[in-house]
């Protein structure tokens, strides 16, 4: 008899062990986020504390914004976009891809002008008029709103014609930030939050000053594919909490 009872509790143990596995898979799902390249990294850092507090996964596909856009048009099975702007997921919302309601500004970029070489990059960008340079990097204006934004900060400092034969585009801001980083390109336009560690830029850089180009609000929206889905929508509350906002304000975004 002492014996039934023993393996009667390790069945019971076992059993309630079978349950909560269950009912954790059930609950564990995957998010699908098409991420604008340069939240790469903090989106990275918030995946992870995402996944400790409620057990989904974050499946990450950094690029462009523009191309994007045209993918959810076109049928990707993305159930979240971090836009570079808040443009795209405004389009996307009247055009019936995103859940009406869902978008919110998650945070407002900074644009640099970045060299990898120490005191090339002076800081009031006058290097762009001195010329000290034979490539100057930018992300395509035409599908990265800070490759857009870089080229409005040079058309307002009166350089653009001068620079223009030396520019190089790129698919996006990552690629551009690649170009200066192995030398490709003396100097560039990237996103702040790509050159930032622990408070400080290697090389050297010019922070563009906000009134040289309109603000970059980065927008995040529900994409319809995602509507009702417990994981999308539980990662579109976190990225308002507390812990996803520290975290962005990390990287030198301003929170709104």
């Amino acid at each position: 008899m002492h014996g039934v009872v023993v393996i009667t509790v390790r069945f019971l143990s076992g059993l309630l062990a079978a349950l909560l596995l269950t009912a954790l898979s059930v609950r564990a799902a995957e998010v699908s986020v098409a991420v604008a390249a340069n939240f790469t990294l903090p989106l990275k850092q918030i995946a992870a504390e995402f996944e400790k507090d409620t057990g989904h996964k974050v499946l990450a596909s950094p690029g462009s914004t523009g191309k994007f856009y045209a993918q959810i048009r076109n049928g990707a099975p993305f159930d979240v976009l971090l836009a570079a702007d808040d443009e795209t997921p405004l389009k996307l919302l009247q055009e019936g891809y995103g859940v009406p309601g869902s978008a919110f500004t998650y945070a407002v970029g900074k644009l640099v002008l970045w060299s990898a070489t120490p005191g090339l990059v002076d800081t009031a960008g006058t290097v762009l008029r001195t010329g000290r340079f034979a490539h100057l990097a930018l992300a395509d204006p035409k599908l990265a709103p800070y490759g857009a934004a870089a080229l409005e900060a040079l058309k307002a400092l009166g350089v653009l014609d001068a620079v223009q034969p030396r520019m190089v585009t790129a698919e996006n801001i990552t690629q551009a930030y690649q170009f200066i980083r192995s030398g490709n390109a003396e100097l560039g336009f990237v996103a702040l939050s790509q050159v930032l560690k622990d408070g400080t830029i290697e090389g050297s850089s010019w922070r563009v000053p906000a009134h040289l180009y309109a603000p970059l609000r980065q927008d995040a929206v529900l994409l319809e594919k995602a509507r009702g889905k417990p994981a999308p929508e539980a990662l579109m509350r976190y990225l308002r909490g507390d812990k996803a906002r520290a975290i962005i304000q990390s990287f030198g975004y301003v929170l709104q």
